[in-house]
């Protein structure tokens, strides 16, 4: 299985590229993100690859970023979502966007992506909740202003859940700890967190 190409561009497209390694020509299938990420033709490239293998053909799929391929990966997972329509949908939504519409449930903004009606954006949504928040973690900015990172907040209601506290009990906690704080390390929130917790 190819996992990554790295080669001469020597053709691109919006649709698909080709990259020669060594004499060889690959074609890649791409999303928009990272055709706007490519470098100019003749010059060298490097992008993650998923293989995917058909009884009828062995078709490559492009990304410039890991975590375009692990949400392209992902996408498959929701019913009715095949590698065509995942490249579409990251052609129309950065994955910080996806992550963060998931994350709301925001239906409505994933409907506006082409080719995803109100049905499949309700099962993106259903399906994928809390299973996409680390691809978006180092690009998430605060949720609000004098708010803990969202990152940092998710990664401290899953400790906590693993400690066994309850998702409302863990996610009360970590809301009160957190107001007016800018800039709160993981560590900070768990032992504040607990300490209320255990009153």
């Amino acid at each position: 299985m190819i996992a990554s190409l790295t080669g001469t561009l020597s053709y691109k497209s919006p649709a698909f590229v080709i990259i020669d390694v060594h004499g060889v020509g690959y074609q890649v299938a791409l999303p928009l993100s990272t055709f706007y990420a490519l470098p100019d033709v003749n010059n060298t490239v490097s992008l993650q690859i998923h293989t995917h293998v058909r009884e009828d053909a062995l078709l490559l799929y492009g990304f410039s970023r890991m975590e375009e391929k692990e949400a392209f990966l992902m996408l498959q997972d929701v019913s009715g979502i095949g590698p065509k329509l995942a490249l579409n949908i990251l052609s129309g939504i950065t994955v910080e966007e996806l992550t963060e519409a998931i994350r709301r449930e925001d239906k409505a903004r994933l409907s506006l992506v082409p080719g995803v009606g109100p049905k499949t954006a309700g099962r993106i949504a259903l399906e994928l909740k809390g299973k996409m928040d680390h691809l978006a973690c180092a690009a998430l900015e605060p949720v609000a202003a004098g708010s803990a990172p969202v990152c940092v907040s998710d990664d401290a209601l899953s400790a906590l859940m693993n400690l066994g506290y309850k998702r409302p009990q863990a996610e009360d906690a970590i809301k009160r700890v957190s107001e007016g704080q800018e800039d709160m390390v993981l560590g900070d929130v768990l032992k504040q967190a607990l300490k209320l917790l255990a009153k």
